[in-house]
């Protein structure tokens, strides 16, 4: 663990975990509660800049989705890319990153993990990652605070179920947006990132 992660963990508002996908992280809060109710910190600037995650938020986006919908694997292509922090508030998902970083050790490889509101973890998807999620319950709503603003022109995706990645979605036949059911293998891709 590098020192900046030390540091991290022996302060312990949050925890920052990392991946086996180089910058990707799981940050997981203290929580503090009683008979009233939690608090915790889901944002701390200095831990955040010394783990090396971006800092700058400009855009929160906000989802809601019944069981079985898969959103995903989006990303924005250069000079529009996005890093995401993401968490789930109610319900439950099963998160996947994809390192599309052509030059990265990793690339091609995923990270699963589950994020609900009993065990507030949030994971840190940086630039150059596609990003999908799945919801294993109704009315999940999932929150991002973004890097980059929105660009529809610059949108692509990956096809959420190709047999290459080997993502394990434990699920057969989810609910897709149309867009999501054209998004192309990882065989074609050409990774615009670097």
């Amino acid at each position: 663990m590098n020192q900046s992660l030390q540091l991290c963990a022996k302060l312990k508002p949050l925890q920052i975990q990392e991946t086996p996908l180089s910058g990707a992280f799981v940050i997981e809060p203290k929580v503090f509660g009683d008979h009233r109710g939690y608090f915790y910190e889901s944002y701390h600037e200095r831990l955040f800049q010394d783990a090396g995650i971006p800092t700058r938020f400009v855009q929160d986006n906000q989802s809601m989705s019944h069981k079985g919908i898969l959103r995903g694997l989006h990303f924005q292509n250069p000079p529009h890319a996005q890093g995401k922090l993401v968490r789930v508030v109610n319900g439950s998902a099963y998160d996947v990153i994809v390192d599309i970083r052509k030059s990265s050790p990793t690339y091609g490889k995923s990270f699963g993990v589950e994020l609900t509101p009993e065990n507030k973890k949030m994971l840190w998807v940086p630039e150059g990652f596609a990003h999908g999620f799945l919801t294993l319950e109704d009315n999940t709503i999932f929150l991002y605070k973004c890097t980059g603003y929105y660009q529809a022109a610059a949108e692509d995706g990956l096809m959420w179920n190709d047999p290459g990645l080997g993502i394990s979605w434990q699920i057969g036949d989810p609910i897709l947006s149309s867009k999501d059911k054209l998004y192309k293998p990882f065989s074609e891709f050409k990774s615009p990132f670097i």
